[in-house]
């Protein structure tokens, strides 16, 4: 039989839809499984085939875990809110949600293609308003939610005015932004509707307070960090600026300490959390006060290392900490105004990254020292960061890198008081002598005795921005009375995005949304402006796909407690401190608010590496438009310029004239040498649309069909590595398929061979093995090696090659169904369970030896397992081959090196 992917693909990718074959049941008395894809935001340019790579190795867990009586949840569906659509809307004047399910249906098509056993009935996309309404609706549970550090957990925002109401602040614990305002119980009664609202912003969950922001005026919008390159806009190279903004957050910080204890107990990889340890960042130390010359206010810092109290010589703060403006003398104003617009410039993680440069301003005034009273100068300078602890430090030149740098370039004094050979403490009176781990407690100790400060711990992770200023995103459900913020009525839910004139903010620089003709409440409130961001969605969407028609709440608490967390989930790394973070504090807070049964929402994840492209490098001499071949490009001043890898041919020369004809820029260059061949460099990097080094995944299918594409992507490599996309390796997994093919023109219905079902179960048991592991790479090497060897005998039973297309269907399910169909199978192969490993065909009750005499093999001889060294040599001095090579010599001895080798030594 011949492999004709083109023919057999197609039929039951038909017959899998129209059968419904994928759909999870529910109810059901199966054990479930649930494994999750992390949903791709479809872009225009569509799937190369670097995307498939985790898709496809999650498919084989779920085709086999179906097989193992599994009831499986695999669905699918789209991140569709995102910056790259509303920038096309701005461009063209399209409305978002058309371009985006036009993506939408190419994505389908190139993913059902592939063969993948999704279960659609769940398809969903984020930017529907039957999805959105429920992320609208968990915004509003966190509006209505305060964080209690006595229960330990969220609780409704009525606990806590109820506790206001009886008690005031007295005996309130809650993680609130800064620390708790006293407020007595006839004030909290007093206080007016602007005024209790006020005082609650401080408690909720969700919530508004001035942050600093990426602020691009010639676009009039806020930058994502990522967006800001230099100073400059990605997009149109604009000045940004940081600029304090009114902006909706999320209270994650609450959150800290159990998102770090939640990462004990699940199984991902150790590089995945230590990553989210460090973002989230905790540290012991002791936060204190220092009283400022001349001004009624204390400069509140926190610091890891108290031991080095007697080591500041200067205090610094950030450029846009509050105490700035009225720290600063007349003398130093112009000065430190200046400084300020400086490094408004730079975005934060700039100045994070930033270890080189030094900059800075004098304040004109001095903190005192609490225990020398000596007066210590305060500076301003952008290596301190106001969303970081209280936005001040005290510094330490002597034993802090940064510090140091400053000291230095701006001669300010440096005090050594840890001796470097003995590390014990020196020049810092109560603690000399004693080791930096106790002098650590014994600082802190004094501090808080003195009542100057107290031990504290502290977390880098900071609440969350989470009002964006564009226009396709979900609207906030918050409506305001008299400016005061209130939650709009689940009864108005789903908000929907409103129409607009224009997807660009409005000339008085408010977001889109404020274009809209009435954007108001059904009690003719005005409604928030602002959308949520990117992540808002996929913070919860893995709740949703268990029961994805419900209209009555996000999932019916049955559904949940039926398939609970995720089993298996596949997806990037590189969502480790975004998505997975804030999808973990989605998951605890619903859990505390008793919406769902778990905290963490995904039990084991697995990251697949990157499939990297070869991208293609033409060399252009700086300063003209001469391109040279890459031989000529030597010893000459050069740039490498990216060209489209379908432009190449087999031997990486560029087709001058489709070059030409690719961008306008290449239609008058200048090609050395100018009548031969022009060769590129290659260079192995990310497979990206603006590198030019995508690979289509339908040319792949058209060409060699589906399953070479699962296979060789599974074949070339650990699913965890990363590895550069070479298709010499296609033709390999093309021959293996039709090798299986044409293992069907020996297949009888007979009783299978000793041999035959030996290969079977050696590779049933490594395939599961390997399938629990997701090794799955080795996987189809056995595969391989088992077709190779079914191959060399005379005939195969139709029953071991019936239980062989059952193993070969996670992987290549088109042609295992044609097979299975073929041998008279009654129904889908997705439904018959997976065969069952006979453990006694892997022990091999018979081992051939190969007999050498005098070290050169002469033939071999089988023999029972089970035979001892003397049986082993007295069957090679009585077999018959054994005459001829003694002849007249004389055996000196016979070594048998057990379940290996027999050497007759001759003489």
């Amino acid at each position: 039989m011949e492999y004709r992917p083109s023919d057999i693909e197609p039929k039951w990718q038909a017959h899998w839809r129209e059968q419904s074959i994928y759909a999870a049941k529910f109810p059901s008395d199966k054990p479930k499984y649930y494994v999750l894809d992390m949903f791709p935001y479809p872009s225009g340019a569509g799937l190369h085939v670097g995307h498939p790579l985790g898709y496809i190795a999650s498919d084989i867990v779920a085709r086999y875990k179906r097989h193992k009586g599994f009831n499986v949840l695999h669905p699918m569906g789209f991140d569709a809110f995102g910056l790259p659509a509303e920038q096309y809307a701005i461009q063209t004047g399209q409305h978002p949600a058309s371009t985006t399910e036009a993506n939408i249906d190419r994505y389908i098509k190139q993913l059902n293609r592939i063969g993948f056993s999704f279960d659609w009935a769940g398809d969903m996309r984020t930017c529907e308003p039957d999805y959105y309404r429920w992320t609208q609706w968990i915004f509003l549970e966190l509006f209505d939610s305060w964080y209690n550090l006595s229960s330990g957990k969220a609780e409704p925002i009525s606990s806590l005015t109820d506790h206001l109401s009886t008690q005031g602040s007295e005996g309130l614990k809650a993680h609130v932004t800064d620390h708790i305002q006293p407020c007595s119980a006839s004030q909290w009664a007093a206080f007016s509707p602007k005024e209790s609202e006020a005082y609650l912003q401080q408690f909720r969950l969700a919530y508004r307070s001035e942050s600093t922001v990426n602020w691009c005026p010639k676009l009039g919008t806020v930058l994502a960090n990522d967006e800001v390159v230099n100073g400059l806009s990605e997009r149109g190279g604009f000045p940004v600026m940081q600029k304090p903004m009114l902006q909706w957050s999320l209270r994650i910080s609450a959150y800290a300490q159990r998102l770090l204890d939640g990462l004990e107990g699940l199984d991902w990889s150790h590089s995945i959390k230590e990553t989210q340890r460090h973002w989230i960042g905790r540290s012991e130390g002791a936060s204190m006060g220092f009283d400022i010359e001349g001004h009624p206010q204390q400069l509140a810092i926190f610091t890891t290392r108290p031991d080095t109290l007697f080591g500041v010589s200067f205090m610094v703060l950030a450029p846009e900490h509050s105490l700035v403006k009225s720290l600063t003398t007349a003398a130093e104003r112009s000065a430190v105004d200046a400084y300020i617009d400086q490094a408004s410039k730079r975005s934060e993680r700039e100045r994070m990254m930033d270890n080189k440069s030094v900059s800075g301003a004098f304040t004109g005034a001095y903190a005192i020292h609490p225990f020398t009273k000596e007066k210590l100068p305060i500076w301003i300078s952008d290596y301190v960061l106001a969303s970081y602890g209280s936005g001040a430090i005290m510094a330490v030149p002597a034993h802090d890198e940064r510090d140091h740098a400053f000291a230095s370039f701006f001669k300010l004094p440096i005090r050594q008081v840890i001796d470097p050979d003995r590390s014990i403490m020196v020049e810092s009176d109560f603690l000399n002598g004693l080791t930096v781990e106790d002098a650590i407690k014994a600082s802190i100790d004094r501090i808080a005795k003195d009542q100057r400060g107290d031990r504290k711990v502290q977390y880098r992770l900071r609440d969350a921005v989470f009002g964006r200023q564009r226009y396709w995103g979900e609207p906030i459900p918050v409506v305001y009375r008299d400016g005061v913020p209130e939650a709009l009525s689940t009864e108005e839910l789903p908000l929907v995005l409103p129409a607009v004139d224009a997807y660009l903010p409005t000339e008085s620089g408010e977001p889109p949304l404020a274009r809209a003709s009435d954007w108001t409440s059904a009690e003719g409130l005005p409604i928030e402006t602002s959308t949520m961001p990117g992540w808002a969605a996929s913070s919860w969407y893995f709740l949703r796909y268990m029961d994805p028609n419900n209209d009555k709440t996000f999932a019916a608490k049955e559904a949940m407690d039926y398939w609970g967390q995720v089993d298996l989930y596949v997806g990037g790394s590189e969502h480790a401190t975004g998505h997975l973070l804030y999808a973990r504090f989605f998951g605890h807070f619903l859990n505390d608010r008793q919406h769902i049964p778990f905290p963490e929402p995904f039990k084991h994840m697995v990251n697949q590496g990157m499939i990297q492209g070869i991208s293609g490098f033409v060399h252009r001499e700086e300063g003209s438009n001469i391109y040279l071949s890459k031989a000529l490009a030597k010893g000459r001043k050069t740039q490498k310029i990216h060209v489209d890898i379908s432009l190449l041919d087999k031997h990486d020369a560029i087709d001058l004239d489709r070059f030409r004809a690719w961008l306008p820029d290449h239609a008058d260059v200048v090609f050395e040498p100018a009548n031969g061949p022009i060769i590129v460099e290659r260079e192995v990097e990310k497979m990206s649309k603006s590198k030019y080094n995508v690979v289509n995944p339908d040319h792949i299918i058209d060409e060699h069909g589906a399953d070479a594409l699962r296979l060789f992507e599974m074949f070339l490599g650990p699913i965890q590595q990363s590895k550069p996309w070479d298709t010499k390796g296609l033709s390999g997994v093309t021959s293996f398929l039709r090798k299986v093919m044409r293992l069907m023109d020996r297949v009888e219905d007979i009783e299978g061979s000793k041999d035959e079902q030996r290969v079977l179960h050696v590779l049933m048991d490594k395939v599961e093995r390997d399938i629990e592991s997701l090794s799955l790479n080795t996987s189809v090497s056995a595969m391989m090696i088992a077709v190779n060897q079914w191959s060399e005998m005379p005939k195969l039973s139709k029953a071991s090659m019936k239980d062989f297309a059952i193993i070969l269907s996670p992987f290549a399910p088109h042609v295992a169904e044609e097979i299975w169909q073929l041998l008279d199978g009654s129904e889908s192969i997705t439904l018959v369970p997976y065969p069952k490993l006979n453990k006694a065909m892997l022990v091999n009750d018979e081992i051939t030896y190969p007999v050498q005499f005098n070290g050169k093999t002469r033939f071999m001889l089988t023999v029972a397992a089970s035979a001892d060294k003397a049986a082993i040599e007295a069957m090679v001095m009585a077999d018959e081959r054994s005459v001829k090579y003694v002849a007249d010599k004389t055996v000196r001895k016979v070594i048998v090196v057990s379940q290996r080798i027999v050497n007759v030594v001759l003489s």
